[in-house]
């Protein structure tokens, strides 16, 4: 599949609110026609181009920061919740409805992180892209030294999201190991509510599984890629994507 249509699938399948942050892959090919071509305005759109690419980069390192943020603060108060409810002591029926919640809380925000992690990849995959067209169409040798900054920037430097999504897994593990009541919530004792809520759970994970596939793709070691390439994914990763996609074929059980 070229990296074109990619990206809008994974656009398509990105949160709603997401839409409108990924790379303008579009435009930068329009800009590189036009600098790559016999038009009189070619020093313009060379200049547009490059003025696009460090704004599309400044752009990707503000919403990644903004969400890493949101994200550290939701675990903490996700972990706090735990602590909470197995320091207390309620009625079966008060317990089994606090730990729909927890575990409703921790799966959304584990299946968002990775959407975070899989954003990264998808606009540092574009980036090299659009730059391998440039250098080809234009003869010259942008791509390398570009890359060699953009490794530097907040929203490749992804270090602390997978460490976050690693400790939300474990936060993850200890909610469903120390919940042993079974699930309450059946389509017909469910409430409006609740089932609305399972529904967006079930499309959170479709998503989370369509952004694990892509990062896979992405991260295969491809020639397509070649030395501009994202790392393989982690075995533990590998493992958490197979357990997603065997969750995601059949009824979400997290609810």
């Amino acid at each position: 599949m070229k990296f074109g249509k990619r990206l809008k699938k994974q656009v398509e399948e990105s949160l709603p609110g997401w839409r409108d942050k990924f790379l303008a892959y579009k435009r930068l090919k329009v800009l590189v026609r036009l600098v790559s071509g016999t038009s009189p305005h070619r020093a313009a759109a060379e200049a547009a181009f490059m003025r696009l690419l460090n704004d599309e980069v400044d752009r990707f390192n503000a919403f990644f920061l903004e969400q890493e943020e949101e994200f550290i603060i939701r675990h903490k108060e996700v972990r706090e919740t735990v602590k909470a409810v197995a320091g207390e002591e309620p009625s079966e029926a008060e317990r089994a409805a606090q730990m729909r919640k927890v575990r409703r809380e921790i799966v959304d925000l584990h299946g968002e992180m990775v959407l975070l992690l899989n954003y990264s990849a998808v606009n540092y995959t574009g980036l090299a892209k659009i730059l391998k067209k440039y250098d080809k169409r234009t003869g010259r040798l942008l791509r390398l030294p570009f890359i060699e900054e953009v490794l530097k920037q907040p929203f490749y430097t992804t270090e602390l999201m997978s460490r976050l999504v690693r400790e939300c897994e474990e936060t993850m593990e200890a909610v469903f190991a120390s919940d042993n009541s079974g699930d309450p919530c059946t389509r017909k004792r469910c409430t409006d509510t609740e089932m609305t809520s399972m529904s967006t759970e079930q499309g959170i994970l479709r998503n989370t599984v369509a952004a694990l596939v892509a990062m896979r793709e992405l991260r295969s070691g491809s020639s397509t890629y070649g030395h501009f390439s994202l790392p393989p994914l982690s075995t533990e990763a590998t493992l958490v994507a197979d357990l997603v996609q065997s969750e995601a074929r059949g009824v979400v059980r997290v609810v």
